[in-house]
């Protein structure tokens, strides 16, 4: 076991949140536990502890991790202006990183904080670049779009949903254009 003076508690967070990850990539979001972290990381579950008050926090913090690489890998592209470019990156996101992108889905609090609710819209602010929101209702009908293929994404597990998402895009911007 490693010792805790070894590393800084910043420097001990990152390792628990690398070592969730690794779980959570090779063995699932199920297998994830506060005890194989700690296996994991060479620590002691105590060490966990003093960095994330419960396995809820830790994993808003790994949500949010994902959240910013998502936003992050498809920033270049939303500078292009295209927004099936756009989707179909956010979908081969999902496709290759198929662990941690359901878990952003499966918060295990129900009350969000405010940096993971900023962290959690940033995604959606980039899709939504792609459509002049000049009302509450358009931002609504965008974000219902927006769940729409999130649903599609989440149902369709054993096929590639980029099909439908297409499909349900395509057919909501030939309506978006004719109601402006």
């Amino acid at each position: 076991m490693a010792r805790r003076n070894e590393h800084s508690l910043s420097e001990i967070k990152a390792m628990v949140l690398n070592a969730a990850e690794t779980v959570i990539i090779e063995e699932g979001f199920a297998a994830l536990t506060i005890r194989k972290i700690a296996m994991e990381m060479g620590y002691t579950v105590g060490s966990i502890y003093m960095v994330f008050a419960s396995r809820a926090e830790l994993i808003l913090h790994l949500n949010a991790r994902t959240l910013e690489d998502i936003t992050t890998r498809l920033q270049p592209i939303t500078n292009t202006g295209n927004i099936e470019t756009w989707l179909k990156a956010y979908l081969q996101y999902a496709r290759t990183n198929p662990q941690r992108w359901r878990m952003i889905f499966t918060p295990e609090c129900t009350q969000l904080p405010d940096w993971y609710q900023a962290q959690l819209n940033s995604v959606f602010q980039q899709f939504a670049t792609y459509f002049t929101l000049s009302s509450p209702e358009q931002k609504q009908t965008v974000y219902a779009l927006w769940q729409g293929i999130q649903g599609i994404c989440l149902l369709s597990p054993d096929h590639d949903p980029e099909a439908s998402v297409l499909l349900l895009l395509r057919t909501f911007l030939r309506g978006w254009h004719t109601d402006k």
